[in-house]
């Protein structure tokens, strides 16, 4: 390749100078993270938190180091499902995440508030350069995998954590209503555009076992994810149930002890990453 002469009207497209520059932001100096996987749904109410913190407890359980940056800076819910209370510390060295009762590190907005109800009102840019912070800010030790809970949508949040973060994947988080597939849609396409690859779809309340005839009903409609699967070749990796106990669980803050592994694909699909 030529010198380059600073003049773009005369030289190629594929010229160093004319290379787009990153937008990824480093991590704190003392922080050790491996992988980092966003969790993201098209609409609110699905169940993306609570499919966040099910993959942290799965990969937690498996031996590896789970950690959660809960970018859902409006509607923060993982402390709550985890039962973390008391407010994060930090030093000069940085902000610190507070840990869950098996070793999970959480950072969330609630964790630095005064009270866990009072309203975040700030405008999207603030809370995007939130988000940032938690990444640039916080002390993350050694962690193997990083569950990143967006907020729904493909609004300012989501394409910050796109462009700042190094996401080595995303899990895509559905219901089976049509109207939320479609939705979803969109989310897969965002991650189409940033180059972010789509390693599979989990279809929360995807159906209902009836704890006295033990059969199936589909209260919201027969499934859509094989549909969206098949359509942008990527896998349909989890159907979790209408489940009251796991309700309860997250209510309580005592989602680390739900009994069983509800998402072993994921668990597998992660460690294939």
């Amino acid at each position: 390749m030529s010198e380059c002469t600073h003049n773009c009207e005369t030289c190629g497209a594929d010229c160093s100078s004319r290379q787009a520059e990153s937008l990824i932001e480093k991590p704190h100096d003392l922080s050790q993270i491996k992988k980092v996987i966003g969790v993201v749904s098209g609409k609110g109410g699905v169940g993306k938190s609570m499919v966040t913190s099910l993959l942290a407890v799965a990969m937690q359980r498996k031996g590896y180091k789970s950690a959660i940056l809960d970018a859902d800076i409006t509607g923060p819910s993982i402390p709550k499902a985890f039962g973390v209370n008391t407010r994060a510390k930090g030093s000069e060295q940085g902000l610190y995440p507070n840990l869950t009762t098996t070793g999970i590190e959480i950072m969330s907005v609630n964790l630095l508030l005064e009270n866990a109800t009072d309203p975040v009102v700030w405008r999207g840019p603030v809370i995007a350069g939130t988000v940032k912070q938690f990444w640039t800010d916080v002390i993350w030790e050694d962690v193997d995998y990083m569950f990143v809970d967006m907020p729904p949508g493909t609004g300012d949040v989501p394409l910050t954590v796109f462009q700042s973060l190094p996401v080595d994947g995303i899990i895509v988080v559905t219901s089976p209503q049509e109207l939320v597939g479609m939705i979803v849609e969109k989310a897969v396409k965002m991650a189409g555009l940033m180059n972010i690859p789509v390693l599979g779809i989990v279809e929360n309340m995807s159906y209902f076992i009836c704890p006295d005839c033990g059969k199936q009903h589909f209260i919201y409609g027969q499934s859509h994810i094989d549909e969206i699967a098949e359509k942008y070749q990527i896998p349909a990796i989890g159907r979790l149930p209408i489940y009251p106990e796991l309700a309860k669980l997250c209510d309580t803050g005592d989602i680390e002890f739900v009994h069983g592994d509800l998402l072993p694909e994921i668990a597998s699909a992660l460690e294939e990453k």
